[in-house]
């Protein structure tokens, strides 16, 4: 039975990391990051693991839309419709982070951490996530508490909790500790 969500986001983050590390040694997968809010947070918690390198070579920092569009190929009408901050945004960047680095399977998120930047449709502390590769990809929008360290930490922690399960699904061993 592969680990739930919830019960990963208790966990401390290098213990997300690790279990995540031994999943893609498990896998033969190569996993990558493409981030926006959380600025490097789920590469640096992913690279706080000693050969992580065997599984994770690259990430992006995507801050800017002009970085989005250049790096990972956003097209500028998809951000335009949508919005830096929405699941059309987060699929493409897992799409084109996966075409870009050669990983199997990917991570993105977008969001607004605040103190400033939410809107009445998109209030601080709304973090979309997506998880897949470069042909498909499921996203999810959260609303996390607190102030900005927190959206961020939360985000990450989702991250790799996201990641931890797709992966477990396709090992078929949940029980990784």
């Amino acid at each position: 039975m592969s680990p739930s969500v919830s019960s990963l986001m208790n966990l401390d983050l290098s213990l997300l990391a690790q279990r995540l590390g031994r999943l893609c040694q498990q896998a033969q997968l190569e996993v990558t990051a493409a981030e926006s809010c959380t600025g490097g947070g789920i590469a640096s918690a992913i690279t706080s693991v000693a050969g992580s390198s065997a599984y994770f070579t690259t990430g992006y920092v995507t801050y800017a839309n002009t970085a989005k569009t250049r790096l990972l190929g956003v097209p500028e009408t998809t951000l335009n419709a949508h919005g830096a901050v929405s699941d059309a945004v987060v699929k493409a960047m897992v799409a084109g982070a996966c075409r870009e680095s050669g990983a199997g399977l990917a991570v993105a998120v977008s969001g607004v951490a605040g103190p400033d930047g939410g809107s009445e449709a998109k209030p601080v502390g709304t973090v979309w996530l997506a998880w897949g590769d470069a042909d498909q990809q499921q996203a999810e929008r959260f609303v996390f508490p607190g102030d900005r360290q927190a959206v961020r930490e939360q985000a990450v922690r989702q991250a790799l909790a996201g990641l931890i399960v797709r992966l477990a699904e396709k090992v078929g061993d949940g029980s990784e500790k």
